[in-house]
């Protein structure tokens, strides 16, 4: 079964959602140093759009993001291997994937702040989301498994 169809069930889904900003969140609270100031301003900057914006994007998000995901999590299953081991030895190959998603969106994106905050944070975006992939990984297990 695909991490899409092990994720298409509604309730399943939220709570994949709920686990995936509670992860950004902790992600963004962890970084230090004048990197993470950046990050923690343009964090602020963007959840202060309105109230719940971060979920809606990850809600927006999500069905792309698992789409990208799917041939990765599929390899993990097809050698026998835990999904959170391959993701981590994958690191890369996620972080692009997901990248490649949040690019197109944000090419798009009608809020002029989340443009321009998403275009001076994007350099340094890949080893940022390479460090969340752990995380990521063992929300995808908890709730594909439970």
């Amino acid at each position: 079964m695909s991490l899409s169809e092990h994720l298409s069930e509604s309730k399943k889904r939220e709570e994949v959602i709920d686990d995936c900003v509670a992860l950004v969140d902790r992600e963004v609270q962890g970084k230090s140093g004048l990197g993470g100031i950046v990050i923690k301003t343009g964090y602020k900057a963007v959840k202060g759009i309105r109230p719940g914006f971060i979920r809606s994007v990850v809600n927006s998000l999500f069905d792309d993001w698992v789409r990208e995901l799917d041939p990765i999590w599929k390899e993990a299953r097809d050698e026998g291997k835990k999904p959170h081991d391959h993701f981590d030895s994958e690191r890369s190959r996620v972080a692009d994937a997901l990248l490649s998603v949040t690019d197109g969106k944000a090419d798009s994106a009608k809020s002029a702040l989340v443009k321009s905050t998403y275009k001076k944070l994007r350099p340094t975006a890949k080893k940022h989301v390479e460090d969340a992939v752990p995380g990521l990984a063992s929300v995808l297990e908890r709730h594909v498994t439970a």
